[in-house]
């Protein structure tokens, strides 16, 4: 295929469900740019916590955010346990999300395309993206992944505060007034509970390349 066309694809999902995993691939696939923007919130939140700022400083935050700089993400960083509940805490403010919205479009309208994973990226960031997948899985499932990811390196959790975290964050992001989490009526639902990552890439790429067919068509 052409893999010079235009492309945007919108990935949404939970915690832990494999989005980032997926958006990863698909964008080494396509050779387009990749942006998970939940990364955006996690280093606000960590901004908060390095400096020693109440989570709910919603002007601290919008500081923060304005000094996020995309090209500048340190998953590793980011990666730890109470930066990810930061930023679920940080993430409710409207103005902290308008800010990092702003930024998350102008990363995916830059020419050629992109690939962008979070929990709003099809309904609120990037409505009109040729392609969007909403990835998920039970809880019970990610809280496994989650473990695993945590052994991986080296680190040590208890599977059920991890399943109780993750269902808490759920209802902070699908509850949340200013972009809930939530299905879009046009995306491609991903249930990855019993599917592989493979089988999770063959199935969003067979969607992706469904939607460049009906483009070439036209």
């Amino acid at each position: 295929m052409n893999h010079s066309l235009s492309l945007t694809i919108a990935i949404d999902g939970p915690a832990a469900s494999g989005k980032g995993t997926l958006a990863r691939r698909l964008a080494d696939y396509y050779h387009l740019p990749h942006l998970d923007t939940g990364l955006t919130y996690r280093a606000v939140g960590h901004a908060l916590l390095i400096h020693g700022l109440p989570l709910d400083n919603v002007s601290a935050a919008e500081t923060a955010a304005r000094q996020v700089d995309l090209a500048n993400l340190d998953r590793e960083v980011l990666s730890a346990h109470e930066v990810a509940d930061a930023a679920s805490k940080v993430a409710v403010f409207p103005t902290v999300r308008k800010i990092l919205v702003d930024k998350q479009r102008a990363f995916a309208a830059q020419p050629g395309g992109a690939v962008l994973d979070g929990r709003d990226i099809g309904t609120v960031v990037c409505p009109e993206a040729d392609v969007k997948l909403y990835v998920t899985a039970s809880p019970e499932v990610r809280a496994a992944r989650r473990l695993r990811d945590i052994h991986s390196r080296g680190g040590k959790a208890d599977l059920a505060d991890i399943l109780a975290d993750i269902v808490r964050r759920d209802e902070r992001d699908a509850g949340r007034a200013d972009s809930p989490l939530r299905l879009a009526p046009d995306a491609h639902l991903l249930d990855t509970s019993e599917m592989s990552i493979e089988a999770a890439f063959q199935a969003a790429r067979s969607a992706i390349e469904d939607v460049l067919a009906k483009r070439n068509k036209t």
